[in-house]
């Protein structure tokens, strides 16, 4: 019984191998973003980044603070960090008046970064429940999300609202940033919903526009009241720029008011909301609303490259780009074409008959034991000898 409980626990080489493999991926495209070598802050604020917080040096009941990559690893190599995955528009205070130390990669620093913002997350507590993730105390399997507004994770059965498949590809606004930004609902009954839009939705936007142009016309019409001298021309100059600006307002129809003006079912205002990746490109980016935007601290999600998808793609292609570069390819520099040639012959040679004593593993279900990588080892160097004995004749 104890043996069949062993081997219903076992994995095989290559689970643990594809797991290593997936989790390297998803490091390296937080951290590929970001640098690992040198301070942030000279950049300013950044856009998007990796950050840090230490408990060792800025502890719960002080004051928040978020490290670089870099710093993290560094100036703060043993301490006690919460990882707090990426955060936008943020300026590494590595070093400032809330440590008591110096940064050792950028020592000038100012005293404080106005205009970083700080939560429950940099004291290493997450979500409305306000607990540590890992949490000790909790038993319960639960994947935990980010609202890419207040940048906050938290569990999906915190969420107010079912969590959709492909959880990756999507982005989520907490219920708490959905009711602080109260025209996100406008949208969230034609974009985050299935479907996406309304009945007649288009009937009524031609109606819309058909109003419009009368008017145009209307004020565009010569007036038939007699004027004389400079007040034809002063009348003409008002005509040219009301017309002016109604164009513009044409050309810049708000599509918050038009989804406004629609009517028809609303979503129930609760809870949070998931939206496509492509959500961003349905909101009005007229003037009126892009005050709104400033207002709110949203501006942001005008930008495409805010997202963190985009960081990620960043990150993975520069990661890629580093690998193009191959440590074995640089020391064959300095080696004859000959000794080239038998090296690349040799290194092929291996990779591909490991691949295939792995997978020979991976069909029968079997675990590879260090006697296994042992005896493949021993393999090659035989082969290796009788190679080199038959080439002595």
């Amino acid at each position: 019984m104890a043996a069949n409980e062993e081997e219903e626990t076992t994995v095989s080489l290559v689970d643990v191998l594809e797991e290593d493999e997936e989790l390297e991926n998803e490091a390296s495209a937080v951290l590929a973003g970001s640098d690992s070598d040198l301070c942030s802050f000279p950049q300013g604020y950044v856009k998007r980044q990796a950050l840090y917080a230490c408990n060792t040096c800025t502890p719960k009941g002080g004051e928040a603070a978020g490290v670089c990559l870099a710093c993290s690893y560094k100036c703060h190599e043993g301490h006690d960090l919460f990882e707090l995955y990426t955060k936008r528009n943020f300026r590494c205070d590595c070093g400032n008046s809330k440590f008591k130390q110096q940064c050792k990669l950028y020592p000038d620093k100012e005293q404080l970064n106005s205009e970083n913002k700080y939560s429950h997350n940099f004291f290493g507590l997450y979500c409305t429940c306000n607990r540590p993730y890992p949490d000790p105390d909790d038993q319960v399997e639960d994947e935990m999300v980010q609202c890419i507004l207040c940048e906050d994770w938290l569990h999906g059965r915190h969420l107010g609202c079912e969590t959709p498949d492909s959880v990756e590809l999507q982005e989520m606004v907490c219920g708490s940033c959905m009711n602080k930004n109260p025209f996100l609902w406008t949208y969230a009954a034609t974009v985050a919903t299935p479907g996406g839009r309304l009945e007649g939705e288009e009937e009524q936007k031609e109606e819309q526009k058909e109003v419009k142009s009368e008017e145009l016309k209307k004020e565009g019409e010569p007036s038939t009241s007699r004027v004389t001298g400079g007040d034809e021309e002063e009348k003409t100059e008002l005509k040219v720029e009301r017309c002016k600006r109604r164009c513009e307002e044409l050309e810049e129809a708000c599509r918050l008011k038009e989804l406004e003006g629609l009517g028809g079912p609303r979503r129930v205002q609760r809870g949070a909301v998931f939206w496509p990746a492509t959500w961003r490109t349905k909101l009005c980016s007229c003037v009126s609303c892009q005050r709104c935007y400033v207002a709110s601290g949203v501006s942001f999600l005008l930008d495409e490259c805010d997202t963190v998808l985009a960081y990620e793609t960043k990150g993975q292609r520069s990661e890629e780009a580093q690998r193009g570069h191959d440590p074995l390819m640089s020391a064959l520099d300095n080696l004859n074409r000959v000794q080239q040639l038998e090296i690349i012959h040799g290194y092929n040679d291996m990779k591909t008959e490991l691949k295939d004593f792995l997978q020979s593993f991976a069909a029968e279900g079997k675990v590879v034991t260090p006697d296994d990588i042992r005896r493949f080892f021993e393999q090659q160097q035989s082969r290796k000898r009788r190679r080199a004995d038959g080439q002595m004749f």
